[in-house]
């Protein structure tokens, strides 16, 4: 069996100085190494964590420099051992475009890394929408990460275990949710959308999606999305980012099916790596379906 972790981080020292959470354990490729031979994981996706490294360092064209440069360093040294998921300068569509093709053609990236929101933008603004485009047409999946910089609901509470626990999550969620409405997941139906933490709240709101678009619709009060929402949301994809709670996979398997569902480690902000791959071992599916969330489906997706 091939296990593939869809959901681990590195950060470059530059960028660790720079950002008020992130500590040295952030930027050791090697101890990541070790802990995927222990564990028996054959390769991993290193994404981007969202930081406010760019608050400092000028904007998010920099940062995204130093992140690109320093994790292609990686892929060259580890060309077997990790996928790379390439940060854009969010904003700046061009620019977007441009970094997206050096990172793709010049780097060695297999696919790229975004933020929920930045600065309360989300991802149904029509500045990524030639991203999309061009990531559709290069067949690049799109990892998404939550927040972790002024995600919805900061401005009204402010507390260490609150924010990242809550608001991370709800952040995920709208974004979901305004690509639903904006049109995004039917315009780019094919496109590969792979969301942290089992995409949010998502899979807890299914009924409630559908039932109360039902409702909305029979008094015109919505507009029409030609389909229920879930037969939407059901395209995405979700990664398990750690998580061990048998509840949690099994209301993802309801909504996503275990096509869509890859495990993740969240690597180094969890660290009991076997737990979690014990945890979709642990599943009433089949071997098959074990196999395809551990490795398969992320392998195809690639």
């Amino acid at each position: 069996m091939k296990i593939i972790d869809s959901h681990s981080h590195w950060l470059p020292q530059e960028l660790i100085t720079n950002a008020h959470f992130f500590h040295k354990g952030w930027g050791d490729i090697e101890a990541q190494v070790r802990m995927m031979a222990d564990a028996g994981i054959d390769r991993a996706v290193l994404s981007y964590p969202t930081s406010d490294a760019h608050l400092k360092l000028g904007g998010q064209r920099e940062v995204a420099r130093i992140y690109n440069d320093n994790v292609s360093n990686i892929l060259k040294r580890y060309p077997d051992k990790f996928i790379g998921a390439a940060i854009l300068p969010a904003g700046d569509s061009q620019a977007m475009l441009s970094e997206l093709k050096r990172s793709t053609e010049e780097l060695g990236f297999q696919a790229i890394s975004l933020a929920t929101s930045y600065d309360g933008v989300y991802l149904d603004d029509k500045a990524f929408l030639p991203v999309y485009s061009k990531a559709l047409e290069k067949n690049i999946p799109i990892f998404v990460h939550s927040q972790i910089v002024n995600p919805i609901g900061y401005e009204r509470v402010k507390d260490p275990l609150l924010t990242p626990v809550i608001e991370y999550v709800f952040d995920t969620t709208i974004c979901i949710g305004k690509l639903l409405m904006s049109g995004v997941l039917e315009e780019f139906s094919k496109l590969k959308f792979i969301f942290a933490h089992f995409g949010g709240a998502i899979p807890f709101l299914q009924h409630r999606f559908d039932a109360t678009y039902e409702m909305l619709r029979s008094i015109n009060f919505v507009k029409d999305l030609k389909s229920s929402p879930s037969d939407y949301l059901k395209r995405i994809y979700v990664d398990t980012s750690g998580d061990k709670t048998k509840a949690n996979l099994e209301s993802a398997l309801e909504l996503f099916g275990p096509g869509h569902i890859l495990w993740g480690s969240d690597w180094p902000a969890k660290k009991d790596i076997a737990g979690s791959i014990a945890a979709v071992r642990s599943l009433s599916i089949s071997e098959q379906d074990k196999e395809n969330i551990l490795g398969e489906n992320l392998e195809r997706l690639l």
